[in-house]
């Protein structure tokens, strides 16, 4: 399955981001779970794929601060708290969804696997 694109990106509020993908799902994010879920080496140990970057290292009033489209796969996040590394690609943003539809198709995976 191919990953679909943006179409627009937005920060509704200041805790939030909101992403309208071409396929005319809509997602919205948690600013606290978007820096939680950073993919970038300073928050997940390169060699062990562990977490370093605790809930509790998270201020609960993040906001992002900025966002760059990465080529035609990831959105670079930068964050209220100077956290900036992060490259979410779109496969990743898609995965963490959190909406009703999202849970449910995860859940029907989950159960034919």
């Amino acid at each position: 399955m191919n990953t679909p694109l943006p179409q627009s990106i937005e920060s509704p509020d200041p805790r939030s981001v909101r992403i309208l993908w071409r396929d005319g799902h809509i997602s919205l994010y948690p600013s606290r779970t978007l820096r939680l879920f950073c993919p970038c080496a300073s928050c997940v140990n390169e060699w062990t794929g562990e977490r370093t970057v605790r809930e509790s290292d998270i201020p609960e009033e993040i906001r992002p601060t900025s966002w760059n489209l990465v080529g035609q796969y990831a959105l670079s996040i930068g964050f209220s708290d100077g956290h900036d590394t992060g490259i979410y690609s779109f496969e990743l943003l898609r995965a963490l969804c959190s909406c009703p539809h999202c849970e449910q198709d995860r859940r029907q995976k989950h159960h034919q696997s």
